[in-house]
């Protein structure tokens, strides 16, 4: 069992993280149009509710989600609150943006630039600052590096952060107190492992890749991590939503197989009067790598439903039987409250 309250400090540099957060992609209009009304309405409702963890990022709803969550947050207290944003894309005006653009119902006019130089870093930063209406960011991701996004380009786009200085302007950032943390906002894992061999992460927030469906990052990833300090913050803990029963992976349809696993894992689940979604929210923090966990929330009743999820006590029987059934990797560590019992497993 979670509470909304509970934190967790990375390792370095002691920035505390609440273990449940708001990722705010959905408020920039992911698949479906958000209004203005309904994104405010959800944001006070999640500060009411006691979520204090908020990311988001330019490129959500073509700068609406900055946008959104900065004019929700000011006159809050700052000290109460966390908020990541991202850099690797200029957000530059284009009045020839459409509604559906990378898949957000309305964006605004202004199309993405990829740009992970020392200036496009810095740049990017300040614009952040700008739209949010903050005085400060306290996580700076560097956003969808590596070839799943940028495919036979992915080699020019690294070498802007390794020898076009991105790094060096990420440590610069960090070393003069603008940002307490630094790090990579990726689904992959093979670019945080090449990250991590050119640069010193504070923390990353990993999409998928370690979930209740799939467990890859286990190793040599969060080995890794844990050992040299890498805190991971779980993004996409539903896979997209397919463990959330939209029937999408990877940000597209679910293939066959996929949804053949999500039914076993919700069956076990149904045996033990256990939603399946809760499990998904709380399965990644059993591992000692893993700092926080941020679902996305379209409006103030789905948020409720996540922090409900977290919050419920979960039997230590579920995951036996889910470690048994083979469904989660046996190397992974699952949130036992009587952990003697993974002997038994």
């Amino acid at each position: 069992m979670m509470d909304v309250t509970q934190r967790r400090t990375l390792p370095r540099g002691g920035l505390s993280l609440p273990c449940i957060g708001m990722g705010c992609a959905p408020l920039g209009g992911l698949y479906q149009p958000v209004s203005e009304a309904q994104a405010r309405a959800t944001l006070d409702g999640a500060w009411e509710e006691g979520v204090r963890f908020f990311d988001t990022a330019p490129f959500y709803g073509y700068t609406l989600s900055e946008r959104r969550l900065g004019a929700a947050l000011r006159g809050r207290p700052r000290e109460q609150f966390v908020v990541s944003t991202k850099a690797g894309r200029l957000m530059r005006p284009d009045e020839g943006v459409l509604p559906g653009a990378d898949g957000f119902a309305a964006p605004l006019p202004f199309r993405p630039h990829f740009d992970y130089t020392y200036d496009g870093i810095l740049r990017s930063h300040d614009d952040s600052l700008r739209r949010l209406g903050l005085e400060r960011i306290d996580i700076l991701f560097v956003h969808d590096i590596g070839k799943v996004t940028h495919g036979a380009n992915d080699g020019h786009y690294w070498r802007q952060l390794t020898q076009g200085g991105g790094f060096r302007a990420l440590d610069a950032l960090r070393a003069s107190g603008q940002v307490a943390a630094v790090g990579l906002g990726v689904n992959e894992t093979d670019v945080i492992l090449r990250a991590m061999a050119e640069f010193d992460l504070d923390c990353t927030l990993l999409a998928g890749r370690y979930t209740l469906l799939e467990q890859e990052a286990l190793s040599p990833l969060l080995d890794l991590c844990v050992e040299r300090g890498n805190a991971i913050v779980i993004g996409g803990p539903f896979n997209s939503g397919v463990l959330a029963g939209n029937g999408k992976f990877n940000y597209a349809d679910a293939p066959a197989e996929i949804l053949e696993i999500v039914a076993q894992l919700d069956l076990v689940c149904r045996r033990y009067g256990v939603p399946l979604q809760a499990a998904a929210l709380q399965f990644p923090l059993a591992h000692p790598a893993v700092v926080s966990c941020i679902p996305g929330g379209q409006d103030l009743a789905q948020l409720r439903q996540n922090l409900g999820w977290f919050a419920a006590p979960l039997p230590d029987a579920l995951w036996l039987a889910l470690l048994r059934a083979g469904l989660i990797d046996e190397r992974a560590p699952v949130p036992l409250r009587a952990p003697f019992l993974a002997a038994t497993a």
